[in-house]
């Protein structure tokens, strides 16, 4: 019997072991286009027009998650700055209330929307995501810094 109960364990733990090192079926075929995809169907986007109401209103953070370099070349007035790849390391010590209303852009829309899409999972309540990025915000002509 005890014999039984050690194969059996060890059947259990191989069957285990294999299925947690097993590649995700969903994943693996992803390119960066299929995870902004999928970003976008869990964030709220507004469009230049939206953005710039906000704007006027006052009271919101534009956050540029574009790179140092892109940011230096020109942003939104009064724009917070932080890399997409530094996002989770510094928005709590930036934008500490998560009831802060955020619009949240880069160049055209790919990086924001991972962005919006991450902080929607860190708790972050009205965070939105600027359709178009910068290039449409430029475009419309709106107050560039």
């Amino acid at each position: 019997m005890k014999k039984k109960n050690i194969i059996l364990m060890a059947v259990l733990m191989i069957s285990a072991a294999l299925a947690f090192n097993a590649p995700l079926a969903t994943a693996k075929d992803m390119v960066a286009k299929d995870f902004i995809e999928e970003a976008r169907k869990g964030i709220a986007v507004v469009d230049v027009a939206a953005a710039k109401g906000i704007f006027d209103k006052g009271g919101a953070v534009f956050l540029d998650v574009r790179t140092e370099k892109e940011f230096k070349s020109g942003h939104i007035p009064g724009a917070i700055h932080i890399p997409r790849g530094l996002l989770e390391f510094k928005i709590e010590n930036t934008i500490s209330d998560k009831n802060k209303e955020i619009v949240v852009y880069c160049k055209t829309g790919g990086r924001a929307s991972l962005a919006t899409f991450t902080l929607v999972r860190m708790g972050y309540k009205n965070v939105k995501n600027l359709d178009g990025g910068w290039k449409a915000w430029v475009k419309a002509g709106n107050p560039v810094e």
